[in-house]
Parts: structure tokens; sequence; C-alpha cells
């Protein structure tokens, strides 16, 4: 991220007249910055005090690269500073390309476009895609365009242009077939069903059945939260997890994920995986080639597994496997976990008596042939209204959120108190500032190679911002 000029410019001031601050002094009154302004990320003053330390601090000798004080500067603040490389360091970095969101959600239509869609799921499915990329889940954005939506309907065990039925609806619930269609647009119109019966009868359920991988969960609830419901939603995946004691993958990695309106100016949206890491995360490590953490996955023999490579071919062939939320065994609770993706995976299967484990992994495993992943999802909105006025619901949610984030900070931590959704708007804010979204080479080959495989594409995509 290239700094504004004004930040340059109260960086170089700064600098003249602290070029010998004490590192300790300077790392203070980072933390300082950070910790007594719990909306600091929003005011440029304070962007630009925070800017100006950083660069002095970044310039220390012997400064530790790894300082937390440097992520807190990239992902809160919006500031790419780092301490200089020595004269003799071999390190190569990969020269950063920032692509509007704009341009991208435009490729992306395009790409879904040329593989048959309409228009109106082609607007959808890139919508859901470019809005991983801006709160800054990578791994669920334009990462997941080609491997796991464009190589699918490839193999045709995915379909593009497949019509939405309606199996069974009452006044407050509905049974949804997608008939293995793009998961991207089944999500948007099943929650948008789910909101419209709140709307009228106070709840709206909405269970899904033979769909697709269906993108970030957060988008759904987001939806509801924006029309003044309280959403949930929740999708399988193939298996990945192995139960409690147990090493086989039998669960999907099975997001739980709530979305609550909120008068912060962005709703509370809690959206992870019931698993300690997803396959998106681990799909993200390989491509920037670094080990997972250990811990995350256990293999047949019960070892915990780190080689990210070995990991993503060993989970295909199910000789590894993730693990629950709270890790292997039960001594941090990893029966909790354990018991969410079961639940999860009943309510995406029991209504729509769908498929589970080997049905859904994707590949046959007697002759390693690619198969369709039937997925199950549902979608619940509440109407906030049916029960207290909007604004009361609202103020209330942002005072218990305000309140923890305010609350006293660990000694040793970041010197900050998210609440969930409050990364993801920062992530927004940062973003957005610097013009779009960071492309990395194994994306922007894989935008070469859809490009190269379509005509119509190629005619348009001549040439790329990062060509």
């Amino acid at each position: 991220m290239k700094l504004s000029f004004p930040i340059f410019a109260s960086s170089c001031l700064y600098g003249i007249c602290s070029i010998h601050a004490n590192p300790s002094t300077l790392r203070a009154e980072l933390l300082g910055l950070v910790g007594n302004n719990p909306s600091g990320h929003l005011d440029t003053k304070i962007i630009n005090e925070f800017s100006s330390k950083l660069k002095d601090f970044a310039a220390t000798p012997g400064v530790d690269k790894s300082d937390i004080l440097f992520a807190i500067g990239s992902s809160v603040f919006g500031v790419d500073i780092a301490p200089p490389k020595t004269a003799n360091s071999d390190e190569e970095e990969e020269t950063p390309v920032i692509v509007d969101f704009d341009y991208m959600k435009q490729f992306m239509k395009d790409v879904f476009l040329s593989y048959g869609c309409t228009e109106d799921q082609a607007e959808i499915s890139s919508d859901v895609l470019i809005e991983a990329d801006k709160r800054g889940i990578d791994s669920h954005g334009l990462g997941r365009l080609k491997p796991i939506y464009c190589d699918r309907i490839d193999k045709g065990i995915l379909w593009a242009n497949k019509p939405i039925e309606i199996i069974k609806e009452t006044e407050t619930t509905a049974l949804v077939d997608g008939n293995l269609g793009l998961g991207l647009y089944i999500g948007p119109y099943c929650m948008r069903l789910a909101i419209e019966k709140a709307k009228k009868y106070g709840v709206g359920f909405v269970a899904v059945q033979r769909s697709t991988h269906y993108g970030i969960a957060g988008y759904y609830t987001s939806m509801a939260a924006d029309a003044g419901c309280v959403g949930l939603s929740g999708t399988n995946a193939r298996p990945s997890i192995a139960a409690t004691f147990g090493v086989e993958p039998m669960l999907g990695t099975n997001p739980l994920c709530f979305g609550i309106p909120s008068d912060d100016g962005f709703p509370f949206v809690i959206d992870c995986a019931t698993s300690v890491n997803q396959r998106g995360k681990i799909e993200k490590y390989a491509r920037e080639g670094v080990d997972t953490p250990r811990g995350a996955v256990i293999d047949n023999e019960g070892i915990e597994r780190t080689d990210t490579e070995g990991i993503l071919r060993d989970m295909v062939l199910g000789k590894c496997a993730l693990t629950p939320l709270g890790g292997a065994g039960d001594k941090m609770g990893g029966y909790k976990g354990y018991g969410w993706a079961t639940t999860v995976e009943l309510l995406c299967t029991a209504f729509q008596s769908g498929p589970f484990g080997d049905e859904i992994c994707g590949i046959d495993r007697s002759t390693g042939e690619p198969k369709p992943m039937p997925l199950g999802h549902f979608f619940l909105a509440i109407n906030i209204e049916s029960l207290c006025s909007l604004e009361t619901f609202k103020k209330n949610t942002g005072n218990l959120l305000r309140a923890l984030r305010q609350s006293r900070k660990s000694p040793k931590g970041p010197g900050r108190i998210w609440t969930a959704g409050e990364l993801e708007n920062d992530a927004r804010i940062s973003r957005t500032a610097q013009g779009g979204m960071k492309v990395p080479k194994v994306l922007q080959q894989n935008m070469i190679d859809l490009r190269d495989q379509h005509p119509d594409l190629k005619e348009k995509y001549g040439k790329f911002p990062f060509e």
C-alpha cells in the first residue's frame, strides 16, 4: 500500500524531530495510540500519527520484524510499513499488485457469463465473491473463482445455469432444491426468501438440498442484518473434520454464522468454521508457501501434520483430517467444536434427506474420478420489529459491543479488543483506501488461464492491470 501525501509528509516531519527516539518509548507510544483510541482507525489524525511513529520504529536498528505493531499497522490502520531489509538480504518480495474492486468484480462476472450463467446469476455470484475480498477473507474470494467454481464446471460436477425449485413451502418455511447449480446464486435466493417470510410472519426458515459451495456464510447473515433481521446460516461441506478421538474425516468444516444489526455502523457478524482451521485457509497457506500451524490437522496415524501441500493431497484421499474447534481429544474442549459441527451437518441433511461423508467428498474413492457434491444449507431470519423497535435493538447491541471493546486490555496483547465483524469492516476501509485488493502471482495466473480459455474474455481483457 502506498502512503498518501499527508501521511508521507507528516512521517518525514516526525522523523526529523525524533530520529534519535528510544525504541521502547516509541513502542509504548504506539501501543498507547491503539489502546486509547478504539476508533482511531477511522480518524485521519490518529492514522497519520500512528504511521509517523511506526515508520520511526521500523527504522530502529535491530527492530523485530515480527513485532505485532507492524501487523496492527497493516490490518487495522491500513499502513504497510516494515523494517528495511539488510544489504545482504536474500529475500525476494513479491511486488504487490492492487486491482480495483469494480474491475475485479466485473472480471468475475464476465467469467460466469462465459460459462453460461444468466446476467442475474453472474451479477449475484460475483458480488458474493468480491464481498469476501472486501472483507479481507481472501480464502473465499477471487482465490476460489477458478479452483472451486470454474474447474468444477469444467469437470461436470457443478452446473452454471440450473433452475431453483421450491419443493415444499408454508408461510414461514421452505424446502428448496438447487439442482447442483451455483451455490453463490442459490444462497442469496434462499436468504431473500427467508427475509420475505420474516417480514410478513416474524420468522422465516429455508432449508436447501442439492446445492454447491455458497461462499462466505457471512454474506447471507449480513443480508438479514441489513434488512432489520437477525440472521443465521450454515452449510455442510466435503468431509474434513474428524470426530473427537477419531482420525477419519467425517464432517465438513460446517460454518455456523450469525448476523446481528448494531448501531456501530456495521453489523455483528460471526462467521467461522467449526474446525480449528478450514480447507480454504490451508489452500491460502499453499499459495503463500508456508506450513500449516501445528494442531489444525491430524492424520490416520494420529500425527499432527504441518506439511501444507501433503495435507491438501491427503485430505482428498481421506488420509488426514482437520480437528474441530478445541483441537484433537478433549483436553481443550474439542468435543464442543465436534458437537457444533455435527449440529450444522444435521440441519443440512436431516430436513433434506441429504448425503454426508464420502457421498459429498467430490471424488470417487475407487476410481479417483471427480463426482458432484450435493450440499445442504439452511437460512433463518427473525424480524426484529416483531419483538421490539429496530432502533432500540441496534442501540442495545451497540452498547454491549462497545463495552466489550472498551474493557480492560491484556498488557501482552495488541492494545485493542475487537468484536465480530469489526476486523472485516477494518479490512473494507483499509482496502478501499488503498484502491482495491492485492492480487498475488498465483491468482494473476488463474486470471490469465481463464482469459486464455475463453475467447470472449481474451477479447475484452487483452491486458490485465498487472501485465
